[in-house]
């Protein structure tokens, strides 16, 4: 997708982010505009990858209509396959990722001896992409550039970031999606293994923001094979942004001082994109489309969308 810089009616703000375009209009909606960039680690790669912004864009508004009777989402219309309207909310300043296995992330402090994740005590004796006992929250802060930090609930009530009555409302959701996302992941052959929600308010409401249950943001396992892989030691067949991080720490990256990006050749970006099509594939059940569009289609789509909304020059 084009990284052209749009200006839409009655528009109040821009914010580009790792991947995503973000415009603000009328101080009231925002207009997303899912880029094929892709970031690892908290760094934006080089290359973008085809299609990726229209596979996240779909994902996430079919899990949002999906998961939009446990909790109100920001979501309006999907105007053109990688962009999506919804409401403007105020963000709190925190990502509930909720995990229902010991991989990636919390699997590496496992490794490393903790026994503690974001304040959360984790038992003894598991093995990487163990189930746990029951699913578990660790969140992190939520930063627009570097990188995202595990925080405990204690740290994030102590320093007055949220409320402690949103807060675990928040929780509350957070746990409700997971489930929801799990099981809609069964029905598709896949396990949901740890992803993160973002939620904000709007009219003193909470509102879940963002994407949901995509690949940038979960992790996902083949289901069939699960049992014997784990039985045996071997490493999970998964869909999810791993693979990205596993290649990129496979080549001495990790997105720390005095690293450098391996380079990304057309076989790897070609890869990558085929996996994430694959993901959706598998996620939604439904043939992938490839979509393309010019940046006056996107503009004519987008003013269109916004006109049903009542916001016009």
């Amino acid at each position: 997708m084009s990284a052209e810089t749009f200006h839409f009616p009655k528009q109040t703000g821009f914010y580009r982010g790792k991947v995503r375009d973000v415009y603000e209009i009328d101080h009231r909606y925002l207009v997303m505009i899912v880029s094929d960039r892709i970031s690892a680690f908290d760094v934006i790669l080089p290359r973008p990858i085809p299609y990726k912004g229209q596979v996240l864009n779909q994902i996430a508004a079919f899990m949002l209509r999906a998961t939009s009777h446990i909790v109100p989402n920001w979501l309006i219309d999907t105007p053109l396959p990688h962009v999506s309207i919804g409401y403007k909310c105020d963000p709190f300043p925190v990502e509930m990722v909720v995990r229902g296995y010991l991989a990636g992330h919390a699997w590496r402090v496992y490794k490393s001896g903790k026994r503690e994740l974001c304040g959360v005590k984790l038992p003894e004796g598991l093995r990487e992409n163990a189930p746990l006992p029951e699913p578990v929250i660790t969140p992190t802060t939520k930063a627009h550039s570097g990188h995202d930090e595990d925080v405990s609930r204690t740290q994030i009530l102590q320093q007055g970031w949220i409320s402690e009555a949103d807060y675990s409302q928040m929780e509350t959701y957070a746990l409700q999606l997971f489930r929801e996302g799990q099981r809609l992941a069964h029905t598709r052959g896949l396990i949901l293994v740890d992803t993160k929600y973002e939620f904000g308010k709007k009219d003193n409401q909470i509102y879940l923001i963002d994407e949901v249950h995509t690949p940038d943001s979960s992790r996902y396992f083949y289901a069939d094979a699960y049992e014997e892989n784990f039985r045996n030691h071997l490493p999970q067949k998964q869909l999810s942004k791993e693979f990205v991080r596993e290649w990129l720490m496979e080549n001495g990256f990790q997105g720390r001082p005095g690293e450098q990006i391996p380079e990304m050749t057309d076989k790897h970006v070609q890869h990558f994109s085929q996996r994430y099509i694959e993901l959706y594939e598998q996620l939604t059940g439904q043939p992938f489309q490839p979509q393309s569009f010019s940046p006056q289609e996107v503009y004519e789509a987008v003013t269109e969308a916004l006109r049903k909304l009542g916001i016009s020059t």
